[in-house]
């Protein structure tokens, strides 16, 4: 045997032993934990059992359509067996099943290049695409039972991919021939450190976190922390030119995740693209609460977010007024402070822009699989227990909305091919989870997207005064994404026909967050405007003019309308307001 054949067995050895000890000292670690923390599960907390017996009736009491569904399945595979049969003869034809667009679990060519991969690529397309076919057709079932029923279809579908195993998964297979095993060895111990992570419950890991730093090199442009209080730190960033407009602008974050999505790095940064347009940004960072922030409620993050803030923004800059963006929840807490606003006969705002952010909730998108009163009250039991909804529950429904992208893909890279997760800024941030006070989010799922309150006139009351939507009368610019799986465009549309005042519609493309983070730079997706609000979005869209690149410039140029001329720019706190601690502050550390 020569010296380096030697060599590389002694390292194989080598690694070998090391995987099986951690392995070992891991499994240890994780049953004894397991044991200490043993309880019995909760019985359907995801409340399928109804709308499964319902389908089941359905079914049977229109046995025509099991017929109709074999035909179907008949058919299918008989296009798939000539789709084989062509192959085999070494015949170019069109395949029986298209991969999705988008779809990146069978994109190494060795499923198309291989006929056996090839036919179990092929089997379970079809299969899938006749299983998700099968659940739209339950027409008898009122809307939440059809959208729980297709939803879980397509776990269940998406799970069931030849992807997502290591015999069926031609990629794996080479990897796992080429070092003898230890791929899965790696994989292996990488899912003990993930269950140990979570305290055995299985938090994947996406991206390597000892690659990022918040105020490293993530959430890095320049400013200061200029005012803050128990609920939220206000940043004021620094200017980068000379003369900016002298409307400040206000962003309002989501709570539910950490506000640098806006500010990642400098390349893909929307709050130092802003800076640099000239624009005096300040940002609300929000606390992440814990038990003792449990009786905060939505009126809270009104009066101690957005409201403190403009008091603070006034007394940093002598502007009374300012612009505002809303994202996500965000955008909802702006909406219902805008109308409570009017409500008290203020106006400190002079345009609102809302980053894929819902006020009709009737059309929610798949979230609302999650949220019947049955599952509320499952939740609410277990948020008790704790004072606050903790943020790896959170991050795992929203993962399932799209499992194939934020689950499928790190099980089949990390476990089965033994492979470190990618250094990715927006993944890492993904997993940088928020926690959230137990009153505010029982009220916000319960009268907002169980009982969609804040669209009925008065149905809602902010610090006990009854706000309606449609008083909102100011200039409103509404940002959407096309293909947002978390807050659908289709229902962000529905704000246009709510607002009384001029409303500019824009749909962009991707989805939730890229389809807000997309920088001139990178010249992706494009977006469409049309200047007519007809109340069906269909129309909307039909008639809508694309644009290529990104949508920033056309919402610069709208909201520079109302930013006022050109003042010398201002340094943070302006002398006026103490600098707390430089950006991004600590909050955002928490």
């Amino acid at each position: 045997m020569t010296e380096q054949k030697q060599t590389s067995l002694s390292q194989d050895a080598l690694e070998l032993s090391s995987e099986l000890t951690r392995i070992s000292q891991l499994s240890g670690a994780i049953l004894l934990r397991q044991a200490r923390n043993l309880q019995l599960p909760e019985i359907d907390t995801l409340n399928l059992k109804r709308p499964l017996w319902k389908a089941t009736l359905n079914t049977v009491r229109h046995p025509q359509r099991i017929v109709q569904a074999q035909w179907d399945l008949t058919r299918r595979y008989f296009g798939l067996l000539k789709y084989l049969g062509f192959r085999a003869l070494g015949k170019d034809t069109d395949p029986a099943a298209e991969v999705p667009r988008g779809d990146r679990r069978f994109r190494s060519e060795a499923w198309s290049e291989r006929l056996i991969f090839d036919l179990l690529k092929q089997v379970y397309l079809t299969t899938s695409d006749w299983m998700l076919a099968n659940a739209a057709r339950m027409r008898e079932l009122d809307a939440d039972d059809r959208a729980r029923i297709r939803f879980y279809t397509r776990q269940f579908a998406d799970a069931l991919s030849p992807s997502n195993y290591v015999l069926t998964n031609p990629e794996v297979l080479e990897t796992t021939r080429r070092e003898k095993g230890l791929n899965l060895l790696r994989g292996y111990r990488m899912l003990l450190e993930d269950l140990e992570k979570g305290d055995g419950q299985l938090l994947i890991s996406m991206t390597n976190k000892a690659a990022f730093e918040v105020g490293g090199n993530i959430a890095t442009t320049e400013g200061a922390v200029v005012y803050e209080n128990e609920m939220m730190q206000l940043i004021q960033y620094a200017p980068r030119t000379k003369t900016v407009h002298e409307t400040p602008l206000l962003i309002v974050p989501p709570w539910i995740n950490k506000f640098y999505i806006l500010d990642l790095q400098p390349k893909n940064s929307f709050i130092r693209w802003a800076v640099e347009r000239g624009h005096t940004v300040f940002v609300i960072s929000w606390v992440n609460p814990d038990e003792k922030f449990r009786y905060k409620e939505f009126d809270d993050y009104m009066h101690q977010g957005i409201l403190e803030a403009l008091t603070a923004i006034e007394e940093a800059t002598g502007q009374y007024q300012v612009n505002a963006i809303g994202y996500c929840i965000g955008g909802t807490l702006l909406a219902a402070t805008l109308a409570w606003m009017k409500a008290m006969g203020e106006d400190r705002i002079a345009s609102a822009t809302f980053f894929t952010a819902q006020v009709d909730f009737e059309e929610a998108g798949d979230l609302r699989v999650f949220i019947d009163d049955k599952q509320l009250k499952s939740l609410e039991k277990r948020m008790k227990k704790l004072g606050y909804l903790d943020g790896e529950a959170m991050a795992m429904t929203f993962n399932m909305l799209r499992a194939n992208d934020l689950l499928w893909t790190f099980v089949i890279n990390n476990y089965l091919l033994g492979r470190k997760p990618p250094e990715f800024d927006l993944l890492y941030w993904n997993s940088d989870y928020t926690r959230l006070p137990e009153a505010m989010h029982n009220w916000y799922l319960r009268e907002l997207y169980l009982n969609n309150k804040l669209v009925e006139p008065g149905g809602v009351e902010m610090d006990g005064v009854p706000i309606d939507l449609s008083t909102i009368d100011l200039p409103v610019y509404i940002q959407s994404a096309r293909e947002d799986h978390i807050a659908p465009y289709t229902s962000v549309y529905k704000a246009t026909q709510i607002y009384s005042g001029e409303v500019t519609f824009m749909l962009a493309g991707s989805g939730h967050i890229a389809g807000v983070i997309n920088p001139p730079a990178a010249d992706k997706y494009g977006y469409w405007t049309n200047d007519e609000l007809p109340e069906d979005p269909g129309e909307w869209i039909a008639d809508a003019d694309y644009h290529e690149g990104s949508w920033w410039g056309h919402w610069n140029d709208w909201v520079t309308q109302y930013a006022g001329p050109r003042v010398p720019a201002r340094e943070p706190g302006g002398g006026v307001l103490p600098q707390i601690e430089p950006a991004p502050g600590s909050y955002v550390r928490g």
